[in-house]
């Protein structure tokens, strides 16, 4: 097993009603992991990960098929836009 934490900004907070979360994984996991975990939660979690929700893993833009390693921390948001 592996232990993550995961963190979410903006809407996605709003949405999921938590802002870090710690889940224990098996080895290999990838962030698609991550969110199918989530989302597995209920209708909130599928709500506030759906649509082009942005990933990273320890600070750094990922995509889903990254592999996460014990101790790493996820944190999904929306894009961000400004003017």
């Amino acid at each position: 097993m592996m232990h993550i934490t995961v963190k979410t900004f903006a809407q996605t907070r709003e949405l999921s009603g938590e802002d870090n979360i710690s889940l224990d994984l098996e080895p290999d996991a990838t962030i698609d992991t991550v969110i199918k975990h989530l989302t597995a939660r209920g209708s909130h979690w599928e709500l506030a990960l759906s649509g082009s929700i942005l990933s990273a893993r320890n600070h750094q833009l990922c995509d889903k098929q990254t592999v996460l390693n014990d101790g790493d921390e996820v944190a999904f948001f929306p894009p961000v836009t400004g003017g």
